[in-house]
């Protein structure tokens, strides 16, 4: 079984070395033609963040293919020898948190040439030092006790249950739409400061946009992104009664009323058209498949790991060979996401106009600096959203002309 595995992710990273390079030559090959949907120079500085963001995960790739090696041959049963502790759960806790944080220290480089180099470079990150280590601490002790929570509850239900594996699912699919509840409640007490909108004219008429499709919410927010990051963004977060709609104040700045409106309306086509509830109905099913495939290992795939099958030993694997097993969906995943985004854009328009909403994802690539094109096989791959180019095609516009119109004053663009 062990040797599956191995041979599963031996084939997950030929693929992902194979598509990476492709996409760095298929973009080496577009920013030499005729720039589509982005003005002459931004079109030029999107495709360069491109490469050079695909090249370090290229590097990226290298350096885990090599980890993962090294945590199957030795790690996991160096890191067994020295934490010598009677309760299960306990052991399980301090195996699991000390297996993150050594793959998190070993990923520190990586994070932090992104944050402080690459993005810097592309002007993108505002992240200081100190806000830096501010966010790790929290994020740290977030996951110190919330983790370690449930750490300790998986390994409870796997020694109490003989089927734990449907049980270990229902707790933990529990725990994720907890998350999902409280997440903006998290992020605003702990990283961001959140505000109701200054702008009283705008979150009047979102008001009535969200009254208009049945959408209700806990308020309207805008949030101090820039303090971070300056790409625009937008999100619908919470369940429930923690449902709230949030704006980055990046794209409350940079974004007209109607072209927020247009976006906005996009998103409510994702909850008009219950995407939503298909979204966590997909990732149960998988969580569950994972679960019983997992929940099911034999004994040979933990002696040739040099660990027992014992809760901390079924978590390590589960999370060390999931994400495999994941990348292998996310092709099909993908494309009815990328359909569901299609959806969603002839309802956004549809409830704004189409021009409003060429007009902010005009805004949303030139800031954002997001290349629109990408070699068919990375699309199929790795994007959940269709290419920038595809979406203005399934709306009803010439790109070429689009890109003249990106350079117009009443697109507001620095061009």
């Amino acid at each position: 079984m062990l040797e599956l595995f191995v041979i599963a992710y031996c084939f997950y990273f030929v693929v992902n070395i194979y598509t990476s390079f492709m996409q760095v030559g298929f973009v080496q090959n577009a920013k030499k033609l005729s720039p589509v949907i982005l003005s002459n120079d931004k079109y030029e500085i999107a495709a360069q963040y491109a490469i050079e963001k695909e090249r370090i995960s290229i590097v990226s790739t290298l350096y885990d293919f090599v980890i993962f090696f090294l945590w199957i041959k030795f790690g996991l049963g160096f890191l067994d020898s020295i934490i010598v502790v009677e309760e299960s759960w306990l052991k399980a806790i301090l195996f699991i948190d000390a297996f993150i944080i050594i793959n998190w220290i070993l990923g520190l480089p990586f994070d932090l040439y992104s944050t402080f180099k690459l993005n810097k470079k592309y002007g993108f990150s505002n992240m200081t030092a100190k806000l830096y280590i501010m966010d790790t601490i929290k994020t740290a002790i977030i996951f110190l006790v919330a983790g370690s929570l449930v750490i300790a509850g998986i390994s409870f239900i796997i020694e109490a249950f003989p089927m734990w594996w449907i049980w270990g699912f229902v707790f933990i699919f529990a725990v994720i739409i907890l998350i999902n509840m409280l997440y903006p409640v998290i992020r605003d007490k702990m990283f961001d400061k959140f505000e109701p909108l200054k702008d009283k004219e705008l979150e009047g008429k979102i008001n009535n946009l969200l009254n208009e499709v049945g959408f209700k919410s806990s308020g309207v927010f805008s949030v101090d992104a820039s303090k971070r990051d300056n790409r625009l963004n937008a999100y619908f977060g919470g369940l429930g009664s923690t449902k709230r709609v949030v704006l980055f104040d990046t794209l409350v700045e940079k974004l007209s009323h109607n072209e927020l409106l247009a976006v906005l309306g996009h998103e409510l086509g994702h909850f008009k058209n219950g995407d939503i509830l298909k979204n966590i109905g997909i990732m149960g099913l998988v969580m569950f498949v994972f679960f019983a495939i997992f929940g099911n290992l034999g004994d040979e795939i933990f002696l040739g790991l040099n660990i027992s099958n014992e809760p901390y030993g079924i978590i390590v694997v589960f999370l060390m060979f999931s994400p495999i097993l994941s990348f292998f969906l996310m092709p099909l995943i993908s494309l009815i996401s990328r359909h569901n985004e299609y959806a969603a854009d002839e309802f956004g328009s549809n409830l704004q106009s189409k021009e409003d909403l060429v007009s902010a994802l005009l805004k949303l690539a030139n800031e954002n600096k997001s290349f629109p094109l990408s070699h068919p096989l990375y699309v199929f791959f790795y994007y959940s959203h269709p290419p920038l180019v595809e979406r203005f095609k399934e709306l009803g516009f010439d790109v070429h002309a689009k890109k003249e119109d990106a350079m117009r004053d009443e697109f507001n663009l620095d061009v």
